[in-house]
């Protein structure tokens, strides 16, 4: 069946922010001398504000102050990469434009809040291309569930078998599967797992494969 969507995640998708958002969490951690956050930041791909910061309390104690430390943190990072300066990955402006050369409906399907994720889209000059913005705090349930890929397809009005989602996380590609839509994943700071690589439809390097892979 012709494909009618295209869904996307965006933190490691679109945009090259997982390994920054990475790097400033390190360097808060050097000054307070935190073990080990590097692993948690990776548990917390692909999850809500309110999940990652039950990892974070779950791995450190309830006495973690991880909201001061979470908020130094996004200031470094919004000091450094917003405005405009967050990179995008390599092949998503020429994916965008094959899309919307043929008529493919596009949604971005994101676990980071909406303030957040309009910002960038706007910031990175990409806002035009999606037809839908499905975030975090827009549905009851957070991936791995697959309640925001189920609203993005409501709302392009096409259905899941339809649809092709551009996922880089375990928890991405987990709720792709379960919402019937066709996963690709396209790995950034983890490569799939035995599980993950059987859930995924295909795995391909960077979006310039995903092009040739909808062609």
């Amino acid at each position: 069946m012709k494909t009618q969507a295209v869904l996307f995640d965006m933190d490691g998708v679109i945009f090259d922010s997982e390994i920054k958002v990475v790097e400033c969490w390190k360097e808060i951690a050097d000054k307070y001398g935190i073990e080990g956050i590097e692993e948690q930041c990776y548990a917390c791909l692909g999850t809500t504000r309110e999940m990652s910061r039950a990892i974070m309390l779950a791995h450190y104690g309830a006495e973690f102050p991880y909201d001061a430390y979470k908020k130094e943190m996004s200031d470094l990072f919004h000091s450094r990469y917003g405005g405009g300066r967050l990179p995008k990955k390599p092949g998503v402006v020429e994916l965008l434009e094959f899309l919307q050369m043929h008529n493919i409906k596009v949604a971005l399907a994101s676990s980071t809040r909406r303030e957040v994720v309009e910002q960038e889209l706007k910031d990175g000059g990409i806002r035009f291309y999606f037809d839908a913005v499905i975030c975090g705090d827009m549905v009851a349930r957070s991936k791995p569930e697959p309640d925001i890929f189920l609203r993005a397809c409501e709302e392009l009005q096409v259905s899941p078998s339809q649809a092709v989602g551009i996922e880089d996380s375990y928890n991405g590609i987990r709720a792709l599967a379960a919402a019937g839509v066709t996963a690709v994943m396209v790995p950034d700071l983890k490569q799939p797992t035995e599980e993950i690589a059987a859930l995924a439809d295909i795995v391909l390097p960077d979006l310039f494969a995903v092009k040739e892979y909808l062609k």
